[in-house]
């Protein structure tokens, strides 16, 4: 897999290129040493969130996956993270940790996968989202979306031929559904796959996929010309007509590789036409699953924030006294505390009605909608607690405070899934307005 065997570089020049006067002035001063009150979160506080003793609640394999995935959060993506988020890179170095947490492949069971329970899956994206979203993004797209739409959507061959080398993270997964034209109306996508001998040939553009410009495979979805369904194909990189460009300049998430994806005549032979995906409403069972462990994404993330004030109150001083000690400061304290765990105990819910065959997909979305409208006040809380240090990536809660935004987008806008759940319970759907009347 591309950047296993040469990491990223973190700077552009040595500073044998560089003049004395031009790294002088490149050169930032070190975090500790400008602002030494306060400890940064490349050395990541201790959990202090769980203040209704969550962990009660989890299974001792649950609670193991939380305790593994949560040490190498802290331990090997906290120290690097920020400078990885700054420069808009994809940190390659760390993928070999990720792969030897063993939780790619979520709930699958058998073909090298790890066969976790619903809680335990959503557990260690939550974990990795704590110290870093993109990497719990990176993580989500590979194994929720794509790997779970393999195994739930492909057959036997394929899922041999795939799943083993994904799961072990030796290979790349991305996931390609949006089109520039299709956003939220994700069920009229325009990109189209033609019946030829052999095998099928896919003509279009997808916009926002995770992963792509590095993914070894990428399953897209398209338009068959007989049917007019919607079909799902496996797609391999360096498939001839296949391009994917990185879409720069994003405010969140700066660290994952969304992409614009170009389909030119890419021919995908018959054995990579996923048979399970016959219409829409079987990509729209791969995302009810994927809500899941989408809505315990900012529960991570707020924890993460959480537990950074938590200790920069106690840590920072002023007018004598650490911030910890005023009123307003502890009242906003406990806010996001309270948003944490009702946000925790509704995740824990979906997790538990999805294991009993009871989990609707309104349900989903409200877990997922309800949640990060929550977690948007829990950071926006946390960036005021931080004062001017809430606006710099080395105390977590700037950059957090942006990763959520395209959270709360993706997967179905907050909107959007308030919509889905208000259809569920009132038998109306209202997601396109009402056609106007011809004037007479």
């Amino acid at each position: 897999m591309p950047g296993h065997a040469t990491p990223l570089r973190l700077v552009d020049t040595s500073p044998a290129e560089d003049t004395k006067e031009e790294q002088n002035i490149s050169s930032a001063m070190n975090i500790s040493l400008a602002f030494p009150q306060a400890t940064s979160a490349a050395k990541f506080p201790p959990s202090v969130s769980d203040y209704y003793q969550l962990d009660d609640l989890l299974t001792p394999e649950e609670i193991a996956v939380r305790v593994r995935v949560r040490d190498t959060a802290e331990r090997e993506i906290a120290p690097i993270i920020a400078r990885y988020w700054e420069r808009a890179e994809f940190p390659f170095e760390l993928v070999p940790s990720l792969a030897k947490l063993k939780v790619a492949g979520g709930t699958i069971k058998g073909y090298g996968c790890p066969g976790l329970s619903v809680v335990g899956s959503a557990l260690a994206m939550a974990e990795i989202a704590r110290v870093d979203a993109s990497c719990s993004t990176f993580m989500m797209v590979h194994t929720c979306l794509a790997m779970l739409t393999i195994a739930m959507c492909g057959n036997k061959n394929q899922k041999e031929r795939y799943l083993p080398s994904l799961a072990s993270l030796d290979r790349v997964s991305c996931w390609a559904l949006t089109e520039p034209d299709y956003g939220s109306d994700a069920s009229s996508l325009s990109t189209i796959a033609t019946k030829v001998s052999g095998g099928w040939i896919l003509n279009g553009q997808k916009r926002w996929i995770g992963n792509s410009t590095f993914a070894d495979v990428c399953v897209v979805f398209a338009r068959n010309t007989q049917t007019n369904e919607i079909n799902g194909f496996l797609v391999k990189k360096g498939s001839p007509g296949y391009s994917a460009k990185k879409i720069e300049n994003k405010i969140g998430l700066r660290i994952v590789q969304n992409g614009d994806i170009i389909l030119q005549n890419v021919f995908v032979p018959d054995e990579d036409r996923l048979s399970g995906i016959n219409s829409f409403k079987d990509t729209a069972k791969v995302l009810a699953v994927s809500r899941i462990v989408v809505a315990w994404q900012p529960i991570g993330i707020s924890m993460g924030v959480y537990d950074m004030c938590h200790r920069y109150l106690q840590e920072r001083k002023q007018f004598g006294v650490p911030l910890a000690s005023f009123q307003l400061c502890q009242e906003k304290l406990v806010r996001m505390l309270g948003n944490i765990q009702a946000m925790a105990l509704m995740g824990w819910r979906l997790c538990k009605l999805y294991e009993a065959g009871k989990m609707t997909p309104g349900q989903a979305s409200l877990a997922k909608a309800w949640n990060t409208l929550r977690a948007r006040e829990t950071v926006a809380l946390g960036r005021e607690l931080l004062g001017g240090n809430g606006i710099v990536a080395d105390f977590l809660v700037a950059k957090a405070f942006c990763d959520l935004e395209p959270i709360y987008t993706y997967e179905g806008t907050y909107e959007v899934n308030s919509l889905v759940t208000g259809r569920e319970v009132t038998g109306l759907a209202s997601f396109k307005a009402p056609k106007r009347r011809s004037a007479l």
